[in-house]
């Protein structure tokens, strides 16, 4: 059991009671490792354009996306009523997967706030507040609302900055509306009478006010009489959320029925409206964007877009619209975009961020039919000048990129330029790097293209561009081909760079589950594999499988002893077909039922989580990350991270064998249900 609470549900979902005194219980306190050590928790929910970030002391913080990484508040949002006040450590507090709960109570009354993000792409949250008399004789209170701007834009690296105030109001719906966060509403109960009320905070003049909105004119900070007009727009939030949100039921995996909907809610209430590049961003979040300010990489939206186009199809298109403008019109992903969402070019230059967009875009089509819009016009990004193309354009463009200027080495593998997925791949060659970037070749892009490729193929062909048709899918047989001969006797190799072998003496596990899924591997040699990396790489490890074996040290990134879950996403793909029983038993270890287990006095892993994970052979396993050295580390911000629900969600419908140009297959003991998507049992 979790030393911070338990699941729960409320307004008939999915939620997590906090019950930790955080003030006394020693195991509250963590380590940031970049920041001061702290008690706090908290979780991210949200809406298709505001980030509700709620914590264990009843507070809220604010975050828009729409035209930057811009905080709106840090640590503000508070109800008073008498002698109480909901940010206190003593309250109930429950996290929902659009909202967070704090109830607290003396001898004379009870007061229950809710803080929700409704559903659609309203910039402002939406407060409920229920007050009950307790006593057998009327009451006359004020009830105030407190919210304090402070607004920060976060910069490269450097953390978050003073902004000028966007504009935020707070309104009572039908009374009065304030700038300076602070309403007090006056309160008249009879004996035992309970009265609802419910406010709006945030930016509520960006289009999508309340058609029940109306200015009173009054001066910052005011008293208005409550009203209930409006009342119906929690209920109806709610009341959709249910609606929308996937359910799912496996016998096997019993959690699924819990974290399933749970993963689908905070990934989707990740997404942005996009002000400048129009559709929806859906990045990483965690350090990357919250405390590290940049977007990236652009394989990242792709890539957790994927088990959308199951569950809500719009929001993977407008996703991968979003990432694919982005770049420019010779087919070139930049790795990021920076805090102004310009592109952020100089860290890396990945080689395999064309191929997640090519995927994408081949799983949307499978799974929706939707060809008309690949004809619709997406633009470049704006420092290019460069006028927009059908979608399907956009994507031939990438594909001729892959092949023209990525290309391919001296072995025929597609060349790594100075990364592919795995950012610090290159240092380990033993190769110089100049030497490695301009000459190495990824055994790692080789497999996942040529599993892409054949599926990117059947899209051209259904868009008429029978040549690229032709070429995708002859190049994608060449690449399995090629990594076939990589196996070694024991798994396959990694890279190469002149004069160098990457992963003949250790495993490489990022690559082994592409060689399987591409068809490089027979069957056989598939069940040897899999198993290989039971006993191996995912050997004593409660959480997953390491990304290299045996252990070498080096905790970092692209070091061993780190369990990411975009690598155990592919692994259990790769055994839903071979070997089930270890692709079930490896998504179990994946959720966070598991890491509650192994980890119950650690908070990420509770409701949320970092991209990877330390081993048990580390020094702080359970716990993510850093590089501090560097000034950067997943440690500073260790939930949010979209892999963290993402990956769980595409590796269940993987094993279900949901996969595009491909029928699911009928299931008696797992099941999956969306808006869009059925599949027994």
């Amino acid at each position: 059991m979790s030393a911070f609470g338990e699941w729960t549900t409320a307004y008939g979902l999915p939620a997590f009671a906090y019950t930790m005194d955080q003030e006394s219980d020693p195991r509250a306190e963590w380590n940031p490792v970049l920041d001061p050590l702290t008690r706090r928790h908290f979780v991210h929910v949200g809406n298709r354009r505001i980030t509700l970030v709620a914590d264990n002391y009843g507070l809220s913080d604010l975050f828009d996306e729409h035209t930057g990484l811009l905080w709106l508040t840090r640590g503000t949002g508070v109800t008073r009523a008498g002698t109480l006040s909901t940010d206190i450590s003593g309250s109930e507090r429950i996290f929902g997967p659009t909202f967070a709960i704090v109830r607290v109570a003396d001898d004379r009354m009870t007061l229950e706030r809710t803080v929700l993000c409704p559903e659609g792409e309203q910039p402002w949250v939406l407060i409920r507040l229920r007050v009950r008399n307790l006593l057998d004789e009327p009451v006359r209170l004020e009830l105030t609302e407190e919210w304090t701007p402070g607004a920060a834009r976060v910069e490269l690296i450097t953390g978050a900055k003073p902004a000028e105030d966007p504009g935020l109001e707070l309104e009572l719906i039908g009374g009065a509306r304030t700038g300076s966060g602070h309403l007090t509403v006056p309160l008249d109960l009879a004996a035992g009478e309970e009265r609802l009320l419910e406010l709006r905070y945030g930016l509520l003049d960006d289009g999508t006010a309340a058609p029940s909105s109306r200015r009173y004119g009054l001066l910052d900070g005011g008293t208005a009489a409550p009203s209930s007009s409006g009342a119906g727009e929690f209920d109806g939030s709610i009341a959709a959320l249910r609606d929308r949100l996937p359910r799912a039921v496996a016998a096997r995996a019993p959690e699924a029925e819990r974290e399933v909907p749970w993963h689908a809610a905070l990934l989707t209430g990740a997404a942005c409206a996009d002000g400048v590049l129009g559709g929806h961003t859906l990045d990483q979040g965690s350090c990357y964007s919250f405390r590290h300010g940049f977007n990236g990489a652009a394989r990242d939206p792709l890539q957790h877009a994927l088990p959308l186009v199951y569950i809500e199809p719009d929001l993977a298109l407008s996703v991968l619209r979003n990432t694919c403008a982005w770049g420019g019109p010779d087919g070139d992903l930049p790795y990021a975009l920076g805090p102004d969402k310009r592109p952020w070019t100089d860290l890396f230059r990945p080689s395999d961020q064309n191929l997640w967009a090519l995927w994408l875009a081949a799983e949307y089509l499978s799974a929706t039919g939707d060809v008309a819009a690949f004809a619709e016009a997406v633009p470049y990004h704006p420092v290019h000048g460069a006028a927009p193309v059908p979608l399907g354009e956009n994507l031939r463009r990438q594909f001729r990129f892959l092949t023209d200027v990525v290309g391919r080495g001296e072995h025929g593998h597609l060349r790594i330029l100075n990364a592919d997925w795995n950012d610090m791949a290159i240092t380990e060659s033993g190769v110089a790097r100049e030497v490695m970037i301009s000459h190495g070749e990824s055994v790692l892009n080789s497999a996942m293209a040529a599993w892409v490729l054949p599926r990117y193929a059947i899209l051209a062909e259904r868009l008429g561009d029978h040549a690229t048709a032709a070429e995708a899918r002859k190049l994608g047989e060449e690449l399995r081909d090629l990594v076939a001969g990589e196996w070694n006797g024991r798994w396959y190799r990694r890279a190469y760079g002149p004069g160098a072998v990457v992963g003949e003496s250790d495993l490489w596990l990022e690559v082994q589950p592409w060689a399987i899924l591409s068809g490089a591997a027979s069957p056989e040699r598939a069940v040897e594999l899999l198993h290989t990396i039971e006993r191996t790489s995912a050997a004593d490890s409660p959480l997953g499988a390491r990304l290299r074996w045996p252990d070498r040290g080096g905790y970092g990134p692209g070091g061993v002893g780190t369990i990411w879950y975009a690598i155990n996403m592919t692994l259990i793909w790769a055994a839903a077909e071979h070997v089930p029983e270890l692709g079930w038993k490896w998504w179990r270890r994946m959720s966070l039922a598991a890491h509650t287990a192994a980890y119950p006095d650690v908070w990420e892993g509770t409701l949320s989580g970092p991209d990877a994970y330390l081993a048990p052979e580390t020094e702080r396993p359970g716990r993510t990350w850093d590089l501090a050295e560097v000034g950067v580390a997943m440690q500073a911000y260790p939930v949010a991270n979209l892999h963290s629900h993402s990956q769980p969600l595409l590796a269940y419908l993987r094993l279900l064998g949901v996969e595009p140009f491909r029928p699911a297959k009928a299931h008696d003991d797992a099941g999956f249900e969306s808006r869009v998507l059925r599949i027994g049992p």
